[in-house]
């Protein structure tokens, strides 16, 4: 990366573009092997072939780097979200809180990743987020659910997201590991967001309003400006 980071963020269906589901899959499993990290609900590559999943990619602008993403699993009443996977063993009434909000159109945002190259920026975590959110009228649902790590539930709350508190232990649990905290949150309405915070909402209005097109954004922990080129009309939906 040069001084002046530059991205590509791109958001499409699953089944639309294996390749790029490809590079997802294979940049994710290396973070969680360089994490000690080998079973987790999200990482096997089935999601791919899921006309329910959508995908968010942020790579280098000639496609040949993969910094990281996220994806979209929307609840379509026959495959559980990965939240449901990785917590109802634990605590069953997940299932029940997940089909409450699929009457209205849920989703969960999971697969949160980045590469060590651009570790700092915001790339799995900020971005991915925001990008989550904004593509969710699109691919109509209303609310999106989270599995966050600690660092990470800033940034869900900052666009809306509350902590689900009714499951598990205040709505935290040890996954994928004893040693780690996950914790569940729910944006119940990713649509107009009536929680989110005024700068957030008005980022996530914005890319609506203009899905294509180049910005200019800084990373929430390092404040460095990050160019960023994004395409996010999903073609097939």
């Amino acid at each position: 990366m040069n001084n002046v980071p530059v991205v590509k963020i791109k958001a499409f269906r699953a089944i639309d573009d294996l390749a790029s589901c490809r590079k997802f899959i294979e940049g994710h499993r290396r973070v969680l092997d360089n994490h000690g990290i080998d079973k987790i609900t999200s990482s096997n590559d089935e999601w791919a072939y899921n006309p329910s999943v959508y995908v968010i990619l942020v790579e280098s602008l000639d496609g040949t780097k993969t910094y990281g993403g996220a994806r979209i699993q929307v609840a379509d009443g026959k495959t559980p979200l990965p939240v449901e996977d990785a917590t109802s063993l634990m605590d069953p009434q997940i299932h029940d809180i997940v089909k409450k909000y699929a009457k209205e159109g849920t989703s969960e945002l999971c697969g949160l990743w980045n590469s060590i190259e651009v570790a700092g920026l915001g790339i799995g975590s900020f971005f991915s987020t925001i990008i989550g959110v904004v593509i969710s009228p699109q691919i109509g649902v209303n609310s999106i659910f989270a599995l966050c790590a600690p660092p990470t539930v800033k940034f869900s709350q900052w666009v809306g997201c509350r902590v689900v508190t009714g499951v598990g232990n205040n709505g935290t649990f040890y996954y994928p590991k004893l040693d780690l905290l996950a914790t569940v949150v729910l944006l119940e309405d990713s649509i107009t967001l009536p929680y989110a915070d005024p700068q957030a909402r008005e980022k996530i209005m914005a890319l609506r309003a203009n899905p294509v097109g180049v910005i200019k954004d800084k990373a929430p922990l390092r404040r460095i400006e990050i160019e960023i080129h994004h395409d996010l009309i999903i073609a097939s939906k």
